[in-house]
């Protein structure tokens, strides 16, 4: 893994796909019809990211990984251009190794996400939305709902939901990759799924099936 680097370097001078993104481009553009291709340019974007990640410890993509796909896919540039700057998902400027995505819609505002978002600020060395820590390892941006209200609040790293954070639990997730740990994913609480914290408390006793009757032994 290459090392974090400051989140203020320049444009590379060229792009192009690695083995690794030419053999996920090879089975995404067989989805499409003939002549259809510029229908894959997101999942395009998106290796592009994460190849970049991959290269730089940096997920994003830089206008020659743009006019590589638009190039690819038999497309004018500015198409490409303005699904990127379009969809939140594609980074267009470099971010840091990990990108902290805090939810602050309402359910996670509730269930304390401005707690999240000050242990992200202390354990991070963020000053706030869209800074890079010095370090280059924290890049924080606020989203809008991730679909996970029910485990609020919900902090995404990169592609993966940590649930039902507070204070404590987002220092100790910092705290980890910055150690090169990756935690599991999911409820910090010990949840199953979106099960209430503790346990299910319905349908606790389900009663197993039997056989008809005047159906044992029939071939």
């Amino acid at each position: 893994m290459s090392a974090p680097h400051s989140p203020h370097h320049e444009e590379p001078a060229s792009f192009a796909f690695d083995a690794e993104s030419e053999a996920q481009i090879e089975k995404i553009l067989k989805r499409y019809p003939e002549g259809k291709q510029a229908s894959g340019v997101i999942p395009l974007l998106y290796v592009a990211q994460k190849q970049m990640g991959r290269a730089t410890g940096s997920a994003w993509v830089p206008r020659v990984a743009m006019d590589t796909i638009a190039e690819r896919l038999g497309m004018a540039p500015i198409r490409v251009y303005e699904v990127a700057t379009f969809y939140f998902m594609f980074n267009t400027k470099p971010i840091g190794r990990f990108h902290l995505q805090v939810c602050g819609t309402t359910p996670c505002w509730l269930r304390g996400s401005d707690e999240v978002l000050r242990a992200c600020k202390d354990a991070g060395h963020l000053k706030g939305y869209g800074d890079t820590s010095e370090d280059g390892l924290f890049t924080m941006t606020e989203v809008e709902c991730l679909g996970g209200c029910v485990n609020a609040p919900i902090l995404q790293v990169d592609d993966d939901y940590y649930e039902d954070m507070d204070y404590e639990s987002t220092v100790k997730l910092l705290e980890a990759l910055k150690r090169g740990e990756r935690p599991k994913p999911g409820s910090m609480q010990g949840r199953q799924g979106s099960a209430p914290i503790g346990g299910p408390e319905t349908v606790l006793d389900i009663p197993m099936r039997h056989a008809a009757p005047g159906r044992a032994g029939e071939e």
